[in-house]
């Protein structure tokens, strides 16, 4: 109640819709999870078109047979690889092998793009997501990792930001009736300060920020991470990030993972791997960061 009336308080003062941090209990608990887009050239669909996947192929099963043998946690099984014909029953087969694979599904992800202006573009986008949120559920993913758009939409038409708060707040809606978290990712070269103005004008506690160590293109990423991993309720974390000169450098894990630990985050950390020889060096970070956790 206290800090209902500071948040009316801060109304008051121009500053409506400062919800705040998410309120935590206890210390920091990261469990380390992988992102299937990390084999994504290995997989056998992408977006709904059958392809040709780079030996050895896999399906969803398959990737979560990968993440059992290396005694993966968490497995986020993003939406792009899944067969275009997949009905309740084929999802429900994937949570029944993840929990027989000792594997937790801990989300799935959709590539939506909020910033394009109110229309049919825009319903579409809200009908597609609401359909994965229902997905989610079925297979037992507590998270859906969401876009809110790109910043050159925001840039080119600043009532866009508006607008996709606002698309965000009726999929958060819907999510919450289900128990499903949101988690809008930092994708599209967005700011710190764009990403936060998300996070806190979409009211709902199953709302917060699906932060990916890679996608601040900063003068100081680090910094960017640390004002942003308050409000996480889901982490990807990327071996590679890059500056606001478009200079690509090796991520500093340790200090990554020390950033979760101060901010006392409680989730997944999801590696998604983006480099070469995925099969052959995935298992190496898993291991590094499984120390580091």
């Amino acid at each position: 109640m206290k800090r209902r009336s500071v948040i009316a308080g801060l109304g008051s003062i121009g500053l409506c819709g400062a919800r705040g941090p998410i309120e935590r209990s206890g210390n920091a608990n990261l469990r380390l999870g992988l992102a299937a887009y990390s084999l994504r050239e290995h997989f056998t669909w992408m977006k709904g078109k059958p392809k040709k996947g780079r030996e050895p192929a896999i399906d969803m099963f398959g990737f979560l047979n990968f993440c059992a043998k290396w005694q993966v946690p968490g497995a986020e099984l993003t939406s792009y690889f899944f067969p275009p014909n997949a009905d309740q029953a084929y999802f429900r087969k994937i949570r029944h092998h993840a929990h027989t694979s000792g594997v937790t599904v801990s989300g799935t992800a959709i590539g939506n793009n909020f910033s394009k202006g109110r229309g049919e573009h825009l319903e579409q986008e809200i009908a597609t997501a609401k359909r994965w949120i229902d997905r989610a559920v079925w297979m037992g993913a507590p998270h859906v990792r969401f876009f809110a758009g790109t910043s050159k939409d925001f840039a080119q038409a600043p009532e866009r930001l508006k607008i996709a708060i606002e698309a965000l707040q009726e999929c958060t809606d819907y999510a919450g009736k289900r128990g499903i978290f949101i988690g809008v990712e930092n994708h599209g070269n967005l700011t710190s300060k764009q990403v936060l103005e998300i996070a806190n004008g979409v009211e709902s506690k199953w709302f917060g920020v699906n932060l990916d160590t890679g996608n601040f293109h900063s003068k100081d990423p680090y910094a960017d991470l640390e004002k942003c991993a308050p409000y996480a309720v889901n982490i990807q974390l990327k071996t590679m990030m890059k500056d606001d000169k478009g200079k690509v450098f090796p991520a500093d894990l340790e200090r990554i993972t020390d950033i979760f630990k101060k901010a006392r985050y409680q989730g997944f950390v999801v590696l998604e791997y983006e480099e070469n020889e995925a099969f052959q060096n995935i298992p190496k970070v898993l291991t590094k960061l499984q120390d580091l956790m």
